[in-house]
């Protein structure tokens, strides 16, 4: 039997705003059954996901996590995607990884941010400058075509950078550059919070990314604490990441504050102009099912 391959020139065929509304209709299908295992050695970790949605098929995708490589000019984050038919259980396709994790992220995020941005927003802050940042940019311009962009980043140096490739401009300031902004999509590896609730302003909303770890957050505690919060999956945040799993064991937040996730449906919604909304991608397995499938699709569209 041949496999099929999917790489990351299937890009061309792909489109952010066909993405959310293929990761919207795979929430409509039976819940995902979906489970994660994490190994650690040191600052590494080897993250494996598996998710399998009645329906749509199953998939296994792992992660090798190792920061240390940015130092050697090697990718922070490899691995492998595993696509399985639904029917009967055989290998459908190995999709290129960094295609899918490019895709599920910032669609993830940006599913989140037509449901619960003000549609009228027009400043985005991006936090980080690395290669989840990059496919921020493409992911919100497909969404807010009339917004503009600038970044902040601890690195200066790399923000310049990243602001001149993109021809966005750089922010100085953090403080100043979150009150200013409408949205403010956050993708760092930082453990320590470096969103400030101070600095939030009615209104506006917030995309936590970077987090992944039970000792990782991007905010602190008065910025969940002022906000009305949202996650992808209640399975895969509340007990495996530092972002909530912290907060809720400190008793600054409860599990109550955590409105609604994909699954409940028409919840997942800003309900005033004035409401601080926050979402955390905390990602999963089922979401790389729907981002795997919605590639593959796409490609046989495309060829067909």
């Amino acid at each position: 039997m041949t496999i099929r391959t999917i790489g990351p020139e299937a890009e061309r065929h792909l489109d952010w705003m066909d993405l959310t509304r293929a990761i919207a209709a795979g929430h409509d299908l039976p819940r995902a059954e979906i489970d994660d295992t994490f190994l650690y050695r040191g600052s590494d970790t080897m993250l494996s996901r598996a998710a399998w949605i009645d329906g749509l098929g199953a998939l296994v995708k792992t992660a090798m996590i190792f920061p240390g490589n940015k130092d050697h000019g090697k990718p922070a984050v490899v691995g492998g995607v595993s696509l399985f038919s639904d029917d009967d259980g055989t290998l459908s396709a190995m999709i290129d990884f960094g295609l899918v994790t490019k895709w599920k992220t910032a669609g993830d995020s940006l599913l989140a941010a037509t449901r619960l941005a003000r549609p009228d927003s027009r400043r985005i802050l991006i936090v980080g400058s690395g290669a989840v940042a990059g496919s921020l940019h493409e992911a919100y311009s497909a969404a807010f075509p009339d917004a503009a962009f600038n970044v902040w980043s601890r690195t200066e140096d790399t923000a310049h950078a990243f602001a001149r490739d993109l021809g966005i401009d750089h922010a100085p300031d953090l403080a100043t550059a979150v009150g200013a902004a409408d949205i403010v999509t956050c993708a760092t590896m930082t453990t320590e919070p470096i969103l400030r609730g101070g600095w939030l302003r009615p209104g506006q909303h917030i995309d936590l990314i970077g987090a992944y770890r039970p000792d990782m957050r991007e905010a602190d505690d008065d910025v969940l604490r002022r906000s009305t919060i949202f996650v992808d999956a209640r399975a895969t945040t509340l007990d495996h990441i530092g972002e909530l799993k912290i907060p809720l064991a400190s008793g600054a937040i409860a599990r109550d504050d955590v409105v609604a996730d994909y699954y409940d449906g028409d919840a997942m919604a800003r309900t005033s102009d004035e409401q601080i909304t926050l979402f955390k991608n905390g990602g999963g397995a089922h979401l790389d099912l729907m981002t795997a499938r919605y590639i593959l699709d796409a490609v046989d569209g495309a060829v067909g």
